[in-house]
This record gives structure tokens, C-alpha cells and sequence, in this order.
């Protein structure tokens, strides 16, 4: 599972949050998506790796403006996590 993150210029209430999370979910095969317009950022947990440039214009579509992407592995951690091996 990857973590991605976006910076992201543009967002300013939590209906833009919403409108984000929607044109992500649309666009590519996610697994979640949360958005912050106070941090300016999106966070997309994915199975898959998704191109940079599909982003960009994925969210270019929409109005915003993505700043950068940062992708880095995930694993779900918890208290049952340990017993997962």
C-alpha cells in the first residue's frame, strides 16, 4: 500500500476539501482520501502507483493547483499489527 501525499494551493473551506476528495476518488483506484485545506494538503492511500502528471491534471481540472507529491510505503499500524506476521 502507497501513501501519498499532495500539496495542494487553492483549498479554502471544507466544501473545497470535499470537491477534492470527489475529483480524486473519480479519477483513480484509491483505497482512501482525506483532504485538509488548513494543512493545504491531500493524503491518498492506493494500492497502486499513480502517475504524477495524471494527478497534476486530474487536478488541474478542478481549479486548484498541486504544488508537490511525496509517495512513500504504508502499513496500517495498530494494535493488532503485531500479531500480523
Amino acid at each position: 500500500m502507497n501513501k501519498i501525499t499532495l500539496k495542494i494551493d487553492g483549498m479554502s473551506c471544507s466544501m473545497c476539501e470535499s470537491h477534492m476528495n470527489d475529483a480524486i476518488r473519480r479519477a483513480f483506484p484509491v483505497k482512501k482520501v482525506t483532504s485538509s485545506h488548513t494543512k493545504g494538503e491531500t493524503v491518498i492511500l492506493t494500492e497502486s502507483n499513480l502517475s504524477e502528471d495524471d494527478l497534476r491534471q486530474s487536478i488541474a481540472q478542478t481549479g486548484y493547483k498541486l504544488l508537490s507529491v511525496h509517495c512513500e510505503p504504508y502499513e496500517k499500524k495498530g494494535f493488532l499489527s503485531a500479531f500480523r506476521k
